[in-house]
């Protein structure tokens, strides 16, 4: 996979941009992209399941421009965020122009912002990485994700103790709420059983949860009083969307799956087999290759440019863009991704 590929990504806000700039129906450009021709050009290019040599994985490691690549996203981010809250403000829109710059602001926060966001989170032999990380899901009034991601999705992915794995016939509709609650109560757990460990009071900044609700507290401050009502109004709006298109991924990549239950209370190893793989190769490019999840959740710590296809996991029918679109109805969802479930368990105990 070609570095140059990977920063397509960047499309995503300038799209947003070139779409306020024409204006009317244009504001809708973004939407139109990722969501109508990026899924027909997904099923039409297809898929990509080359693998890295081992000699090649130790040169795409060393090559920092991957890296440079999600740095990027961070003042990116942060520039279309704050540049929507301007125009939303002080801007003279439509009420059509209004939702869909809002509508495009967050497919970009979730496209470019969390995608970036959910690459850096990982990276936790460092600081500077997470640390970014955190200003990016700041942007999205979803600042805990990270955390909850790798130290408690990661830990209890395909169980039913995982708030953000969808159990077989549960619509979108209903993991919803109980992934956005279920993975804040984690994370709030986890932050005060280490301050027990540690001899330090749940309720103080010595809580890494409360210094990072504090800051993201201060950014919704900030929008107020710089943009007024409206800033408020439409960072909402952005970071629901956002927030609502990643849990949607969840619910995709991790449907129906679960691991052997060894003991009560207790799981097999995570292997590449417990979570939906998709190696398309248009919107791997666009996500920095998250949608190779079978071998991500296998191997949590590989950078997203040495992530493997495995050709005997579950395979989405196609790529995240069109996925997203097919679980916003369930009947069709259910039709569809059941039958691949029961197979693939059945396959299992052969």
């Amino acid at each position: 996979m070609n570095v140059i590929f990977f920063s397509m990504i960047y499309l995503i806000p300038l799209s947003v941009y070139f779409g306020y700039w024409l204006g009317g129906i244009y504001t809708f450009m973004t939407p139109f992209l990722a969501f109508g021709v990026g899924p027909l050009l997904d099923s039409a290019i297809g898929r990509y399941t080359i693998n890295p040599s081992k000699e090649n994985e130790k040169k795409l490691e060393a090559d920092f421009r991957y890296k440079i690549l999600t740095i990027l996203c961070v003042p990116i981010q942060k520039i279309i965020v704050l540049w929507g809250a301007y125009v939303v403000s002080y801007g003279k829109l439509s009420t059509m122009e209004l939702f869909g710059l809002i509508l495009s602001v967050g497919i970009s926060s979730n496209i470019l912002g969390l995608s970036a966001a959910h690459e850096l989170a990982h990276r936790i032999n460092g600081k500077f990485e997470p640390l970014l990380s955190k200003i990016l899901y700041c942007t999205v009034l979803y600042i805990h994700f990270g955390t909850e991601h790798v130290v408690g999705h990661h830990k209890r992915v395909a169980t039913p103790e995982d708030p953000s794995t969808a159990r077989i016939g549960e619509s979108f509709y209903k993991f919803l709420p109980r992934t956005i609650f279920g993975g804040f109560k984690d994370v709030w757990e986890f932050e005060a059983n280490r301050m027990k460990d540690k001899n330090k009071p749940i309720w103080s900044i010595q809580n890494p949860l409360i210094i990072a609700l504090l800051a993201q507290t201060a950014f919704v401050i900030l929008i107020a009083i710089v943009f007024g009502g409206m800033g408020i109004f439409y960072l909402f709006a952005q970071s629901f969307i956002a927030i609502f298109l990643v849990e949607n991924a969840n619910y995709i990549v991790h449907y129906g799956l679960l691991r052997k239950e060894i003991a009560p209370g207790k799981y097999e190893p995570v292997r590449p087999w417990h979570s939906w793989n998709s190696s398309n190769w248009l919107s791997n490019h666009f996500l920095f290759n998250i949608q190779r999840h079978s071998d991500h959740h296998y191997k949590p710590g590989r950078r997203y440019q040495l992530l493997r296809h495995y050709d005997e996991v579950p395979q989405l029918p196609t790529g995240y863009a069109g996925m997203v679109l097919l679980a916003l109805i369930p009947p069709l969802w259910r039709k569809i991704m059941d039958s691949r479930v029961i197979g693939f368990r059945q396959r299992q105990k052969d």
